[in-house]
């Protein structure tokens, strides 16, 4: 078997090629919002393919552009003088200036808001994977001067324009296990599959976070995620978590907030509208992909053999509707709806003053809503989403 590097080289020789046959769903959102003095923030999860969308937009934009890395020292040092007379000598008669990995440079805000202030005519885009850097380092300066987006992995909507029927039917069954990374997809080999995502994993998952809060041991991070990874579906409680792996309330909470940030998990809460019997006080987590989930527990067998479909089922769903509403931009609100007495749905969407219920079968299609949902909520919508009916929810046909 080849080894990971090797293919991470014939994945950066070839990527380019590949992406152009995948348009991302943000690609023509971004486009439209590229203006004279704003900015666009891209974040999102190492790996997801930031900085090929960045050449793609390049090669899309007719004007004159630069493209900068804030991993390079000699772009760093570019930015180094925040003067006006320094980037206005830097950029000249650049329209578009694209910054990679923008969180690696110092007080990256201040010097934007200085060139979106006083240098007309040019537009921004800067990337970074770790949210919470862009987030401090570009939020007070640019406050009302900037536009934030987020980058996933490959979504549903993504495939469906380059799949047929078969090809898409045999697809979902590896992303469910393997998820949707971009490098993922290319490679064949199921063993290099699991390799990379290993990787993934043990080298870039956490690896803002261990910089951030400087952590030097990851091992209890780690334990929490497979915790997590075991509850999908299910509420979550920090104080039981935090008992079994010898840690604070608290630092539970930290650490998934942290962990929510860098695009590894979210949470969702509960939905009510005060009914006595309804649960609001717990939460449930998910991962924004399937593969990461199933490298965390090391169980990447075929779904055939798999006693958990229902959480992978619902996990998948869960973030690729997360990934439909976002490259949408859809306003909508999220939530789980359970009763003390085990009624419960899925995932519930509260947009436009209306409710919208939504239950994840991998097979089975019963449309019938639990009674109390039906009895507390008459004019809500209700659907179940399985492998047949899904892409109505999260594809645009």
């Amino acid at each position: 078997m080849r080894q990971l590097n090797d293919y991470i080289n014939i994945i950066t020789i070839f990527m380019i090629d590949f992406s152009t046959l995948i348009e991302r769903d943000i690609e023509n959102i971004l486009l439209k919002k590229i203006k004279p003095g704003k900015v666009l923030i891209l974040t999102g999860a190492r790996r997801v393919g930031k900085t090929i969308l960045l050449k793609q937009i390049l090669n899309l934009v007719d004007m004159p552009k630069m493209m900068l890395n804030g991993e390079d020292q000699a772009d760093q040092l570019l930015l180094e003088n925040r003067t006006v007379e320094n980037y206005k000598s830097m950029i000249g008669n650049t329209k578009l200036l694209v910054i990679d990995e923008a969180q690696k440079i110092p007080d990256i805000g201040l010097k934007l808001k200085l060139m979106v202030d006083e240098i007309e005519g040019v537009s921004i885009i800067a990337s970074g994977s770790s949210a919470f850097d862009l987030y401090n380092k570009t939020g007070e300066p640019l406050t009302g001067r900037k536009f934030t987006y987020n980058v996933f992995p490959f979504s549903e909507n993504e495939f469906y324009k380059i799949e047929d029927q078969k090809r898409s039917s045999e697809r979902l069954k590896q992303s469910l296990i393997y998820g949707n990374y971009p490098e993922v997809t290319l490679l064949d080999d199921l063993d290099d599959k699991r390799e990379y995502l290993r990787e993934i994993v043990n080298s870039y998952l956490l690896k803002d976070i261990l910089i951030f809060d400087n952590i030097k041991y990851s091992t209890k991070i780690f334990a929490l995620l497979r915790n997590i990874a075991y509850q999908i579906g299910q509420t979550v409680s920090y104080q039981e978590l935090g008992q079994k792996l010898g840690m604070s309330k608290n630092t539970v909470e930290k650490y998934l907030d942290l962990l929510s940030k860098v695009f590894v998990v979210y949470k969702v809460e509960g939905f009510s509208s005060n009914l006595r019997k309804e649960i609001t006080k717990s939460s449930r987590w998910y991962f924004y992909d399937n593969g990461v989930r199933n490298a965390i527990i090391s169980n990447f067998s075929p779904i055939i053999s798999r006693n958990d479909i229902g959480m992978l089922w619902e996990n998948y769903m869960a973030a690729e509707r997360r990934k439909y509403q976002h490259n949408n931009r859809m306003s909508v609100n999220n939530y789980f709806w359970r009763t003390y007495d085990k009624q419960e749905i899925d995932m519930i969407e509260e947009r436009d003053g209306k409710l919208y219920g939504c239950e994840f079968k991998w097979s089975i299609n019963n449309n019938k809503p639990p009674a109390a949902w039906l009895k507390a909520y008459p004019s809500a919508k209700y659907n179940v989403y399985n492998q047949f009916n899904y892409k109505d929810w999260v594809v645009n046909k």
